[in-house]
């Protein structure tokens, strides 16, 4: 009686699993993880779920607020210039 999984068909088997296995291997290395290597050497943020290349944003040109000052001192001087214009409003309004 001839047996289906014979030796020789065994290692036919494992060599296919082995070489998909491979292939599987160095496709997600170029498709996901090369592309992240680029993009962070390039001084960018990569986000492996979406595969999006970001180039990062200063927080500076969020707020509008110089680099080196703090949240404290920029609300302080946001609130004189506000003092300044309710006060030049309340005397246009006295004339």
């Amino acid at each position: 009686m001839k047996r289906f999984l014979t030796f020789p068909r065994l290692a036919m088997l494992f060599a296919g699993v082995f070489g998909l296995s491979i292939i599987g291997v160095f496709a997600i290395q170029s498709y996901w993880v090369a592309p992240g290597k680029r993009c962070e050497a390039a001084g960018k943020w990569y986000d492996m779920d979406n595969r999006i290349c970001a180039q990062p944003i200063s927080i500076a040109e969020i707020t509008g607020r110089p680099i080196g000052v703090s949240r404290a001192e920029a609300s302080a001087e946001k609130n004189r210039e506000l003092v300044k214009i309710e006060n030049e409003i309340a005397r246009r309004l006295r004339r």
